[in-house]
């Protein structure tokens, strides 16, 4: 049966990774809306899309065919779309999937919430009018595991409703907009289902990723290059971790079946198996070395007297390296909690219905260092 996608996020590091995936049904069409000042920039955001999935010329025509991008704006109020348009897209939606996402941890709360829970009630208010049309089959709703905030001990795969306190802006707004998806799920009887992915990474095969995010800067920051050296204490911290194409695979294999409907996937590396700070950064050393690169000699402190010493460091440092500098208190702030994301109940869902499996952080991390490694330009 045909289906008509509506896409959110597609320039980013999940959105990237899904589109080649859809576009394997040769049946399936599929709405892009992103960001963009003008047509023209619109059609070249679409075209880096095409020569980062390396398609062939003839590939390009084909699924060209297909592809219709929007230039619109999640945030604002049915996307920025002028009405006939709109229209369309609600009579012949059939599936929507929400990945669009700004993750800045040190926004203002109310701009992080007008990116996450602005984004949100305009996704259910599209989703209401495609139900209404009656062409609604399912949605898939990116968040995070971030939801949990402060909450100790090892976050569990249903909707939290208890109170906590976050680590930033970002974790706050998305939890928020979960809370308001629920409310409307509960109201509507909306098809949705939720995926939580942790911190996303290159591909498990390739290494390949759109955006070099998070997770790279914590590479460089675990290898002491951005501190001279000085590194805070990580003890028995794990950082959880996903490779892309697995939280990809997810998404694609939840659109297309109706008994993941009410569903919280967490899709990450799990609370017992994330891999260790420690670990990591003997990994991201060695791959570093391999590569020729001259790595600092480390020096342990506690997390206080690290602190300190950026602080003082800090004024006497390039507005570059400044801007460096500055992310450290957020990175610090999780590896003061010694937090879990449990990933058993997603697992055994894949495991009953699917042939989609989690790899290994053993068998990725090298691979997705590398790629990193090759295309960095320092």
């Amino acid at each position: 049966m045909s289906k008509h996608y509506f896409v959110t996020g597609v320039t980013g590091a999940v959105g990237s990774a899904l589109l080649p995936l859809l576009l394997e049904q040769k049946s399936n069409k599929i709405w892009l809306l992103m960001r963009a000042d003008s047509a023209e920039h619109l059609q070249q955001r679409l075209h880096e899309l095409i020569v980062f999935w390396d398609m062939d010329y003839q590939q390009y025509q084909d699924d060209l065919r297909r592809i219709t991008p929007i230039q619109g704006n999640t945030d604002e109020e049915n996307f920025a779309l002028e009405t006939e348009l709109y229209r369309e897209i609600v009579v012949q939606t059939t599936h929507i999937i929400h990945c669009a996402g700004v993750v800045k941890m040190n926004l203002p709360l109310q701009v992080a919430r007008k990116h996450a829970l602005g984004a949100t009630k305009n996704i259910v208010n599209l989703a209401k009018a495609c139900q209404s049309s009656g062409k609604l089959q399912k949605i898939e709703f990116i968040s995070t595991v971030g939801v949990g905030g402060r909450l100790p001990g090892v976050l569990p795969e249903f909707w939290i409703t208890q109170a906590r306190t976050f680590h930033n802006s970002y974790e706050q707004a998305k939890a928020e907009a979960e809370d308001y998806l629920h409310e409307q799920i509960e109201k509507h009887n909306l098809p949705v289902t939720v995926h939580r992915p942790s911190m996303v990474v290159g591909d498990s095969k390739t290494g390949k990723i759109i955006h070099f995010q998070i997770f790279y800067h914590i590479c460089e920051f675990l290898a002491g290059r951005r501190t001279f050296g000085l590194l805070p204490k990580f003890g028995n911290v794990r950082l959880d971790t996903v490779p892309v194409d697995y939280v990809a695979s997810v998404i694609k294999w939840s659109s297309e079946r109706p008994d993941c409907k009410g569903q919280i996937f967490h899709l990450c590396s799990g609370a017992n198996t994330a891999i260790k700070l420690t670990e990591l950064q003997n990994v991201v050393c060695k791959v570093m070395q391999t590569h020729g690169l001259k790595l600092p000699i480390i020096f342990s402190l506690s997390s206080a007297l690290f602190n300190l010493v950026i602080k003082v460091v800090s004024p006497f440092l390039n507005k570059k390296k400044q801007r460096v500098v500055k992310s450290f208190p957020f990175f610090l702030d999780y590896i003061e909690d010694d937090q879990g994301f449990s990933n058993e109940e997603t697992k055994r869902f894949l495991g009953e219905r699917s042939a989609i499996e989690i790899p290994a952080h053993d068998d990725y991390l090298k691979i997705v260092l590398n790629n990193y490694l090759n295309n960095k330009t320092y």
